[in-house]
């Protein structure tokens, strides 16, 4: 009976230890559980201030490709206005002359900047004259008026082959009032960009 005793004793033994070891293993497992499911909060907290970040980022970008586009948008108003600028720009000559005034050399000088920065660039040069004189003459006039200009631009580092000249004399006035305003408005070179 003592043999049963013992061994009944060691069974119990044993049952409780089985029992300790996984109420100990349950307690283990969840007391590794617990930093996991932190772990799981702080990866939760770190992934959404990625996304937040990478949020930001994105508007940022989008803000600043915006503001390129704005640059690029104001950058072309500004080229468009030179070129129409260059084209609407007239130089005017005194009476029965060709030489330029400093005014006129001022208006050429940034004629041939433009030039200079768009080589792919040609130029009429339009040689005009007021009604007095001559057909004949005020031609001549206009063809010397408008190689001034070309000279001018050819001294000033654009290619002479990018230059062309007509004279249209008094062919074409922009103001037909017998006055020296008017007179002086068609005694001119006119641009064009071909």
């Amino acid at each position: 009976m003592q043999k049963s005793r013992a061994w009944i004793f060691g069974a119990l033994m044993l049952a409780m230890l089985l029992v300790l070891s996984v109420s100990c293993a349950k307690k283990k497992v969840t007391m590794e559980a617990e930093p996991t499911q932190e772990m799981t909060a702080e990866q939760m907290e770190a992934q959404q201030a990625a996304q937040e970040a990478a949020a930001a980022r994105e508007a940022q970008m989008a803000q600043k490709g915006e503001a390129e586009q704005q640059r690029e948008e104001a950058a072309m108003m500004a080229e468009e206005a030179r070129k129409r600028a260059f084209v609407e720009e007239n130089i005017h000559f005194d009476f029965d002359k060709y030489d330029l005034k400093p005014k006129a050399m001022m208006i050429l000088d940034e004629k041939a900047a433009y030039l200079r920065e768009h080589p792919e660039v040609r130029v009429l040069v339009e040689g005009h004259c007021d009604d007095r004189g001559t057909n004949e003459y005020n031609l001549a006039l206009g063809d010397r008026r408008a190689n001034s200009a070309k000279n001018y631009l050819v001294r000033s580092g654009v290619a002479e082959s990018r230059i062309t000249t007509i004279s249209y004399g008094e062919e074409q006035p922009l103001c037909m009032e017998q006055t020296e305003s008017c007179w002086w408005r068609n005694r001119r070179d006119q641009f064009q960009i071909r």
